[in-house]
């Protein structure tokens, strides 16, 4: 009895261990409890309760082979009312019984016997379940421990999770880096403001240098996180090989064959016509792209090629108003976007202290304020203007990201946030 009170209080020695395994089995939960047998009084069994405090249920097996549960709480109630003990006392246990608890076997796994569980109900949590080995009785699991394992899974797949975003985050960090030293190299006074929402994001700016200038490309992929940092990497591939000496002239020439390469390579046609797919392939058809604004920098002719897919282009001239440049209304290899579509170039003078702007809708969408509306064009362009003097424009990353904070107060961000700036 006192080797059955002890094994009742001690825990299970290997759920902790289970809970960091992805295949962690029922067994690893087993509790190896004596059992009762039907040949057993209820006196004996109230004993065993006495004995053991915090013994929730008692399993009963025969022939080795599990036909029953015990509930404590059940039992010490019926037994402690007028006469039940007098009445009952003698005879078998099986009286006070529950002849359907959940058996499982030890090879089942962890989740799969959650499932169980839960199907059972919440009685099984208070009660504990039955672990067998090949069909004989081997021990009892208890609730608790189900629940710590679980959630010693669920942490464990986290960990896996966020290891894998962390270098996600590492390897898109690594593509950057190139159109990082290209904007160091090329453009000493500039602004970089790229603030993924999650470890890892759907806005991307990419640069390349060309002998008499460079392209400069900030671009926002479908949606954010794991799945827009993958649309990032792809986007930048495709920018990487439709640029040409030949036409980085040309802006809207470039976007025009990213278009038809993301549309081709994903298969995104327009889905409003059915053709001759099936409903199960239009359901799992994709429909990403993206908007961006595409430049072209030509620097000793001081002027600006930009063509843009939503994405606007802000100027800002000394002496002058701030000007706003809109970008067409198709983004970039949607599915609703034409194969032929064609985008627009726009081209600007850059006088010398003439300060160029990029930005993604992560920085204009954003609500907050009293209204909890859109931080807006309007304001972003207040808020450069504001600053025209900076001596340098790497400092206003700070502001910028200051005034948008303050702005969203206790909205959560709903995007990635991007923003480039520049000044020849």
């Amino acid at each position: 009895m006192s080797a059955l009170a002890l094994a009742a209080l001690h825990p299970a020695s290997t759920a902790n261990a289970a809970s960091s395994r992805q295949n962690a089995l029922t067994a690893s939960l087993l509790l190896p409890l004596p059992a009762a047998s039907p040949n057993q009084t209820n006196d004996e069994v109230f004993g065993i309760f006495d004995s053991a405090p915090n013994l929730s249920a008692l399993p009963v097996t025969e022939d080795d082979r599990p036909i029953g549960l015990i509930n404590r709480n059940i039992f010490m109630d019926s037994f402690a009312r007028p006469f039940h003990r007098e009445v009952y006392g003698r005879k078998s246990c099986i009286a006070f019984m529950d002849k359907q608890p959940l058996i499982v076997d030890g090879g089942m796994s962890i989740q799969d016997l959650s499932f169980r569980v839960v199907e059972k109900g919440g009685k099984t949590l208070n009660d504990g379940f039955v672990i067998t080995i090949d069909g004989r009785y081997a021990g009892m699991g208890t609730g608790q421990d189900l629940v710590r394992a679980i959630a010693g899974l669920q942490a464990e797949k986290n960990r896996i999770v966020m290891e894998s975003i962390d270098y996600a985050s590492v390897i898109q960090r690594s593509f950057l880096r190139p159109s990082r030293e290209a904007l160091r190299s090329q453009l000493p006074d500039h602004l970089l403001l790229w603030e993924p929402r999650d470890l890892v994001g759907g806005d991307y700016f990419y640069c390349r240098r060309f002998d008499d200038g460079f392209f400069l490309t900030l671009f926002d992929c479908t949606g954010h996180g794991v799945p827009g940092a993958f649309m990032t990497l792809i986007m930048a591939s495709f920018i990487d090989h439709a640029l040409t000496n030949e036409n980085r002239h040309d802006p809207a020439a470039v976007m025009a064959e990213v278009n038809q390469r993301v549309k081709s390579a994903l298969g995104q046609i327009d889905h409003s016509h059915k053709s001759a797919a099936s409903n199960d392939e239009l359901e799992h058809r994709s429909d990403d792209g993206m908007d961006a604004a595409f430049c072209w920098v030509a620097t000793a002719e001081r002027r600006i090629i930009y063509a843009g897919a939503h994405s606007p282009l802000i100027l800002l001239r000394p002496g002058e108003d701030i000007e706003l440049i809109e970008g067409d209304r198709a983004g970039v290899g949607y599915a609703s976007t034409p194969m032929d579509q064609t985008w627009q170039n726009h081209c600007h003078p850059v006088p010398p202290g003439t300060a160029v702007f990029l930005a993604t809708d992560g920085l204009v969408d954003q609500p907050g304020g009293p209204k909890r509306i859109a931080f807006g064009k309007k304001r972003l362009c207040a808020l450069l203007a504001e600053h025209r003097n900076a001596s340098a424009l790497a400092p206003l990353r700070a502001v910028v990201l200051k005034a948008l904070e303050d702005y969203q107060g206790t909205e959560t961000r709903r995007d990635d946030v991007g923003l480039i700036g520049f000044r020849l």
